[in-house]
């Protein structure tokens, strides 16, 4: 079963370097790398926005787990946005 893993990053080569990572290290099948995209958020109580670089990542159900801790653990915010969720339905060509 496929599984999807949704992750902003502060620029591009970040999301790369990271993606390429998670490639190497087999907890991964594919990571797409968005253009930018304008954040507005609260931190800490204060108001607060920025430019992300947003990707999908794509990986094996009984992988999402640790490849979310990974890629938290790589993750160059103190506490990264990253959501995981298994997919209800794939294309035969989705699989990892």
């Amino acid at each position: 079963m496929t599984a999807l893993i949704y992750c902003p990053f502060p620029d591009a080569a970040t999301a790369e370097r990271l993606g390429g990572q998670l490639l190497a290290e087999n907890l991964i099948g594919c990571i797409n790398i968005g253009g930018p995209i304008r954040s507005l958020f609260c931190w800490q109580g204060e108001m607060g926005a920025g430019e992300e670089i947003p990707a999908l990542i794509k990986t094996d159900a009984s992988l999402l787990d640790r490849a979310v801790t990974r890629l938290e653990a790589l993750h160059p915010y103190d506490t990264p946005a990253i959501m995981g969720w298994r997919c209800d339905s794939a294309g035969s060509g989705t699989a990892q």
